[in-house]
């Protein structure tokens, strides 16, 4: 039996584990490593999910520690599992394993998706902040609209109770409130409430398929953090970016999806810069060129849009749009440009407790407050620094109504923004196909 470490961040490192290492006779997990994302170190991974082997339940220590865990554990193989990280940050992280004696391992596919009894879409991109979760949203509509019964399963953001989390299903915003979810949560489940599409999302994927299965007929596999699926995909479509091109080519796994796809979406060509959309379509025709390519436009919608001229605005865009996809704007900024703000306000003075942290973490922001929420006391100190701010107005590029979320003293206008495809194919002709 070999010891072996799982570097995480709370979600494909739980989901490797249940589905290859929980009834593994040949590995030891000794722990978890966890990075990115605040106060899920220091855990364990329960016992009541870990399975019969692991009676205790398996510790979860920081990524600081690893050096000094695969030393005091005798580990021979780390495995790496997480995601939208550069291929220089993997390789850096690959040489610190191998440098304290350990292979550095990655599962693949074959060995981590499972299979469902129903027709299976993922939705996955190359980055996070493609607009993947505006593509999903489409095709769960057109799908609805052909009379189908689809289901959302949302790749993971368990950061608190696993056990209570270990399959949630989302069919009202009370169910958002009853799982405590966060800011980055509601973000992605609220829209396709509001759509009337139940989302299911948690720890163990297995036993979320099955629940999901009773009521669908359609699965779509909502991604994240350009990781790939959780399941094996029947149609795999895959979101890329113009204002980021040759990012598809130098970060994991999005690199794994733009070869995977068979349907590459080029989305944001309305803002995009020319010169980068043919920079991106040159990838396509190097690395994918028997792809299926849907152009489209993030149409972005403001009703009260109009009150944004000749005003100073504090712009808040979608965290991890900012964090995670090392973007430096978003919808938010793009709407208070469009409709004659005077002035964009600079948040970062005014930034309080892990708010600050995040801006200097994330040193490429400094017009944009991210809508960092992975805890009510985070929530409290993103509330904190709105009010802080000198400004006429907020304007809000995140997914959800932030101004439902929580309170401040500004008044929020809401950005929305949604997937508009230009010319043929489109979603409709590729989903008309695959049915």
């Amino acid at each position: 039996m070999k010891n072996v470490l799982i570097m995480g961040a709370a979600g494909r490192d739980f989901h490797n584990f249940n589905v290859y290492f929980r009834d593994n006779k040949e590995h030891r997990v000794v722990a978890f490593t966890a990075t990115q994302i605040p106060d899920i170190d220091e855990r364990k991974y329960p016992a009541a999910l870990a399975g019969k082997l692991y009676p205790e339940g398996i510790p979860i220590y920081p990524e600081e520690e690893l050096a000094s865990l695969i030393k005091e554990h005798r580990i021979s193989e780390v495995f790496f599992s997480y995601s939208d990280v550069s291929f220089e940050y993997i390789m850096h992280k690959a040489s610190y394993v191998l440098a304290a004696g350990a292979s550095f391992i990655l599962l693949g596919p074959q060995e981590t998706m499972i299979k469902s009894k129903l027709p299976v879409i993922s939705v996955c991109a190359v980055r996070t902040g493609c607009g993947k979760s505006q593509t999903s949203r489409k095709i769960a509509l057109l799908l609805k609209e052909r009379g189908k019964r689809v289901v959302i399963i949302r790749h993971p953001m368990p950061y608190g109770d696993l056990v209570r989390q270990k399959v949630q299903r989302f069919a009202t915003y009370e169910d958002m409130i009853k799982h405590e979810c966060t800011i980055e949560e509601m973000e992605e489940y609220e829209p396709h409430i509001k759509n009337g599409i139940i989302v299911y999302a948690g720890v163990d994927y297995g036993a979320i398929l099955e629940e999901a299965e009773k009521e669908a007929d359609i699965i779509i596999w909502d991604g994240g953090n350009n990781d790939f699926s959780f399941y094996k995909a029947d149609l795999e479509i895959v979101i890329t970016d113009p204002h980021r091109p040759g990012h598809e080519l130098k970060y994991y796994p999005g690199e794994t999806n733009f070869r995977r796809a068979q349907v590459l979406v080029i989305n944001k060509i309305d803002s995009a810069k020319k010169e980068k959309l043919d920079l991106l379509l040159e990838n396509i025709k190097k690395i994918n060129p028997e792809a299926t390519i849907i152009r489209a436009n993030s149409t972005i919608l403001v009703p009260e849009g109009n009150d944004i001229a000749g005003k100073t605005v504090l712009v808040v865009e979608d965290g991890p749009t900012l964090t995670h996809g090392g973007m430096p704007y978003g919808a938010g900024i793009i709407a208070a440009t469009k409709y004659g703000a005077s002035k964009i306000v600079d948040p970062r003075p005014f930034a309080v407790g892990s708010i600050n942290e995040t801006f200097q973490k994330y040193t490429h922001l400094d017009k944009v407050l991210p809508a960092m929420g992975y805890g009510k006391k985070q929530m409290d100190e993103l509330a904190q620094t709105i009010n802080k701010v000198n400004c006429d107005l907020v304007v809000s590029g995140t997914p959800i109504d932030l101004g439902r979320l929580i309170k401040t003293n500004k008044r929020i206008l809401r950005v929305t923004y949604e997937l508009e495809e230009i010319g043929t194919p489109d979603l409709k002709e590729v989903l008309r196909e695959f049915l």
